[in-house]
């Protein structure tokens, strides 16, 4: 079972894929979210969350404020579930009145020919691969996301503490690295060629 976390739908329990996903747990998310918001970066965001699964992280960025949302899931039936759960979310926006209401919106695709698609500057990913997925897929999918950020949008790269870090990727910087178990979260930043 997974909940949200905070904000107007705190406490919603979501569906979750029955097989072929790895939901992030409520500690990786407390800790993801605890970050972002002491740096103020979820309010009015553009965010997307790639192998969404559950769909749980875009969701929970929804919920404290992100301005849009886009849920990539290519697996048809974890996409099912990212729908059901954005429309959970929709509603409770609706009942608490929040205005505007963040859009929300599932895209089933693979993560690489999702990010073609991107179509405004975003501020804020979060990538989520299967841990079996090899660095070299992760460097390309970095790199090919790029040119998709805003001048000073952040990633969060969810890997298993046993991967080996991403690439220097051009245009991207990375921050830091936070350990959690099994798993680890390297947070990037978009940065231009002045800095």
């Amino acid at each position: 079972m997974t909940r949200l976390i905070a904000g107007f739908a705190g406490s919603l329990t979501l569906s979750v894929p029955k097989s072929g996903t790895r939901p992030t747990s409520d500690r990786v998310r407390e800790a993801i979210f605890s970050a972002l918001e002491a740096r103020d970066l979820i309010d009015g965001a553009r965010v997307v969350d790639l192998y969404a699964g559950s769909g749980a992280l875009g969701l929970e960025a929804a919920s404290r404020g992100a301005e849009s949302v886009v849920l990539v899931e290519k697996a048809a039936s974890a996409a099912r579930v990212c729908q059901a759960n954005a429309r959970l979310v929709e509603q409770q926006a609706a009942r608490f009145g929040v205005d505007p209401a963040p859009r929300i919106r599932v895209v089933t695709r693979a993560a690489r020919s999702a990010v073609e698609t991107l179509d405004a500057p975003v501020d804020l990913v979060f990538i989520d691969p299967p841990y079996e997925a090899g660095a070299a897929e992760v460097d390309e999918l970095l790199a090919e996301l790029v040119p998709h950020l805003a001048a000073d949008a952040v990633v969060a790269l969810e890997r298993s503490s046993r991967s080996v870090p991403p690439s220097e990727v051009r245009g991207l910087v990375l921050d830091r690295t936070a350990r959690y178990g099994e798993t680890v979260v390297h947070w990037m930043r978009r940065v231009t060629e002045e800095g």
